[in-house]
């Protein structure tokens, strides 16, 4: 349930209207009118509004609000201010649309599909994220379907500017949400990539990551973890005091999750997991060697850098409250078993979502909806790609294409976590993803189309607008 991407996410959004400094560049072609101008294009849509513009050489990159309905059931019941962004090349080129599942980037990015097409990203902040909540929130209208009307309205608006194919994606709880929309919405996209999507369809059934965390990774390097979080609990005492003078230092508190033992634990229970999630074989060496002979700053040391003591504190847990309930709605979270250490350590286990989501607001679990969205992809995929991590522990309960799918694939990269991507597939899968994501978007050379093994993406890497390091945000969500 601690579930958490570590994408970057930039959460500050500035106010001010920056101008476009430099010189004009092929991004700054005017409209299909050859005319107007496409931030005027943009602006132009009802309910649509500028934040800000920042410059990025050879495109143009707008921060936008954008007017969406609480419920889409009900329309005139109130509407809420929806942040999006547009990376701008040229409305010629095929669009990507790109969410993150939880809070938008405001600094200029392009996902993995957007760099392979060479096109346009439009990126959608998911609803009840800050700053695009309702108030006051009403929570009943944070849902799959609501979240998945909010991306078919912005396509809706933006067709008609961006004509040619677009692709949705998205990376973990993104990979879910591009998922959960072409469920909903399955004319929509030309094409959908869907990275490290997490598919937990029997909630109360989770032995599938048992059986991973089993054999994940060498035996050597699943000791060293399972020791040094068996070490923690067993020197709980010292290290929660150790605990209560570093939240005393902070300011933080643990009044959602109900006391700091709590969050102790909860944060000691993430260690294995966080692990695998964010790291690497090679990464073990960091580790400690001998857990029973090390001194408590050790232990303390390598449980906070991978699990962040400050996760289950009222300030970690705050931004991700609606991650949480969704959790406990909808998506479902796994619970998991700590066969390493004796249950004398163990008082409260993989604590559940309510835990973590303050109590005025209700919660009622729904397990029809991520069995509904299983059996559509079985069964209805159209041109869709799954991409997992061999080490990724999300990867354990993953998303599977039948036989009433079409042109649709699920691939997972050898070593990789939790960040993994297409370039990191074996040869063989990494053209054949490629050249699908190329004829989907309707790009594909003719090169391509006659040997998918020569595809390879159409723009160059860019250091900083391709960056796809997977942040730590201390706590574990998709």
């Amino acid at each position: 349930m601690r579930k958490a991407l570590r994408w970057l996410l930039a959460l500050t959004v500035l106010i001010s209207t920056l101008g476009t400094a430099g010189a004009a560049t092929a991004a700054d072609a005017a409209g299909t009118d050859g005319t107007t101008d496409i931030k005027e294009r943009l602006l132009s849509i009802p309910g649509m509004s500028l934040v800000e513009e920042k410059p990025y050489t050879g495109y143009r990159f707008f921060v936008l609000n954008y007017t969406q309905p609480v419920d889409h059931h009900k329309p005139s019941k109130g509407t809420f201010q929806q942040r999006i962004t547009v990376l701008h090349k040229d409305v010629a080129r095929p669009t990507v649309f790109f969410t993150s599942g939880y809070n938008v980037s405001t600094t200029p990015r392009r996902s993995e599909p957007t760099q392979i097409v060479d096109g346009n990203q439009v990126s959608l902040e998911y609803r009840y994220f800050t700053p695009s909540r309702p108030a006051p929130a009403d929570w009943s209208k944070l849902d799959i379907w609501q979240a998945a009307s909010d991306q078919h309205r912005v396509f809706k608006a933006l067709k008609g500017i961006y004509s040619k194919n677009w692709i949705s994606t998205g990376g973990s709880k993104g990979g879910m949400t591009a998922t959960y929309y072409e469920r909903f919405y399955p004319r929509d996209m030309d094409g959908v990539v869907a990275y490290v999507a997490p598919n937990d369809v029997v909630n109360n059934e989770d032995s599938a990551y048992d059986r991973f965390f089993a054999r994940v990774g060498t035996k050597e390097c699943r000791d060293r973890l399972n020791a040094v979080q068996r070490e923690a609990l067993v020197r709980r005492e010292p290290l929660e005091k150790k605990y209560a003078a570093y939240a005393e230092e902070n300011g933080l508190t643990f009044t959602t999750i109900g006391s700091l033992d709590k969050a102790y634990e909860a944060t000691v229970l993430d260690y294995v997991w966080g692990f695998w999630q964010y790291s690497l074989l090679a990464d073990c060496d960091q580790i400690p060697a001998d857990a029973k002979n090390a001194t408590d700053d050790a232990i303390w040391d390598s449980v906070d850098t991978i699990s962040g003591f400050s996760a289950y504190a009222d300030q970690g847990l705050t931004t991700y409250t609606p991650y949480y309930y969704q959790a406990g709605t909808q998506l479902g979270a796994p619970t998991i078993h700590f066969p390493h250490v004796e249950k004398r350590y163990i008082r409260y286990g993989y604590q559940p979502p309510r835990n973590f989501v303050p109590r005025d607001i209700p919660m009622k679990f729904q397990p029809h909806a991520m069995r509904d969205v299983d059996t559509w992809v079985r069964h209805n995929a159209r041109h869709m790609l799954f991409v997992y991590g061999q080490n990724d522990p999300w990867g354990a309960e993953s998303f599977r294409v039948g036989k009433g799918a079409k042109d649709s694939y699920v691939f997972t990269a050898p070593g990789m976590n939790h960040g993994a991507n297409v370039a990191g597939l074996v040869p063989e899968q990494k053209a054949l993803a490629t050249a699908r994501i190329l004829e989907w978007a309707g790009v594909a050379p003719g090169a391509v189309q006659a040997d998918p093994q020569a595809a390879k993406p159409l723009a160059k890497f860019d250091a900083k607008l391709d960056k796809r390091d997977v942040q730590r945000e201390m706590t574990l969500r998709p």
